[in-house]
């Protein structure tokens, strides 16, 4: 079995390249919600000192003087760019999991006749070509040595951009140089544990006692050794797993104070976890409204929570703003400034699989029908077009976004102009 893992390169940052290729060569950071922090660094930026997570107001001069290009956060856009290169990889292998936002695991078992090697460079080549992004590959014979094989891909040249660590003496050559840290799965406690038993590299680390891992890092840590021997404990998903929960929070631009203005965003955040909930063709039966303050903010520290059930799953958006206003109501207090909130639906289940209520009069096929309408025309419209009116107009706890490029893939109004 050969698994490729292709991982594309700073995806954010390349996303905004594709539109601004004059980028290419400049130091280019993406920021958090709110321009909080650094989330994503082109090669430049990293080569700045700029560290992941690290916090705007502390890069700011820096960025001025060496004149990195901010972008705020644009996730319609890195969506939709992801949803293409996900495309373009269909075209390469029958089986495919898409681990992340800009990682997926091909299956390339069945391409025996094939230099995989060259074949992974073709993926590549053609994923750039096509989109406009740039891709690792990293190939191997379980999940956890692609993923390793991918981030030498990256990192040493020599690769060029494509690199197998299935064959044993390829990774008995490399596995020396790879600090054990680099492995999936592994991380920075967990890699300061086996520091401390001399543990440093990959090639300490699969020479270990099964059982000293295992106590050490339990079982997860015997499957790590186990993978990286070349044999399989992880299978492909293929198929996405159910989604157990939809949740949809916010960090506020401002600090919210009055309970109108957070009766607002939670209804925003109400309709807009409805609308997920009937993409995926599914219906809730418990709703969780969650409020707190900043953990520095004056005064005191305030968090909460209310849970409220619904006597028979829905996905009407009406219903659960209604609800979400009531849970909203009962944990508000005056007096606090409000640093995020958000909207949490659990125990959801296929739509039309809940028992039907003895007592129903109809309603539930009066209600699809007007979601079905509503969610038609925000498609086509743009997002929000209809939406309650207690989610208000003005919002003004929306969060801060004043370097976001524009949705070009996905908004009429902001195609890039070829014109000029």
């Amino acid at each position: 079995m050969t698994l490729a893992l292709v991982d594309c390169n700073n995806f954010y940052v390349s996303c905004e390249r594709v539109f601004r290729p004059g980028l290419e060569g400049v130091p280019v950071i993406v920021l958090s919600n709110n321009d909080g922090c650094a989330v994503a660094r082109s090669n430049e930026a990293k080569a700045l000192g700029i560290q992941m997570g690290q916090p705007f107001f502390q890069i700011k001069d820096l960025c001025k003087q060496h004149g990195v290009v901010v972008f705020s956060s644009n996730y319609v856009l890195y969506g939709d760019m992801s949803r293409r290169v996900d495309e373009v990889l269909s075209m390469f292998a029958p089986d495919i999991e898409n681990y992340s936002i800009d990682e997926s695991f091909l299956d390339l078992s069945g391409f025996k006749t094939k230099d995989l090697m060259e074949y992974s460079h073709e993926i590549r080549q053609t994923v750039l070509k096509w989109t406009g992004i740039p891709t690792c590959v990293g190939l191997g014979t379980t999940k956890t040595l692609a993923k390793l094989a991918n981030d030498c891909a990256k990192k040493m040249p020599q690769f060029d951009g494509v690199c197998d660590l299935s064959a044993p003496d390829i990774r008995q050559e490399f596995f020396s140089q790879i600090p054990v840290g680099e492995v999936w799965g592994i991380g920075r406690r967990s890699a300061e544990k086996l520091e401390n038993i001399g543990v440093r590299t990959v090639a300490d680390f699969i020479h270990m006692e099964r059982s000293q891992a295992r106590k050490l890092l339990n079982v997860s840590g015997e499957r790590l050794i186990v993978e990286l021997s070349g044999t399989k404990c992880h299978n492909l998903e293929i198929t996405a797993p159910a989604k157990k929960g939809i949740t949809v929070s916010r960090s506020f631009a401002q600090r919210v104070t009055k309970q109108m203005e957070m009766l607002e965003a939670i209804s925003t955040f109400a309709a807009r976890a409805a609308t997920k909930l009937r993409r995926e063709g599914l219906e809730t039966s418990s709703i969780t409204v969650f409020m707190r303050t900043g953990k520095h903010a004056k005064g005191e520290y305030y968090s909460n929570s209310c849970g409220l059930s619904f006597a028979v799953p829905t996905s009407d958006t009406l219903a659960l703003v209604d609800t979400a206003i009531k849970a909203a109501k009962h944990i508000w207090k005056d007096g606090y400034p409000f640093y995020k909130a958000g909207v949490k639906l659990d125990d959801l289940i296929p739509k039309g699989t809940a028992q039907p209520d003895l007592f129903s009069t109809g309603d539930s096929e009066k209600s699809d029908a007007l979601m079905t309408v509503v969610d038609a025309i925000n498609r086509r419209m743009g997002k929000d077009t209809i939406h309650p009116a207690s989610a208000g107009t003005k919002k003004a706890w929306i969060m801060r976004a004043g370097n976001r490029s524009p949705r070009y893939t996905t908004d009429w109004d902001e195609l890039l102009d070829l014109t000029n």
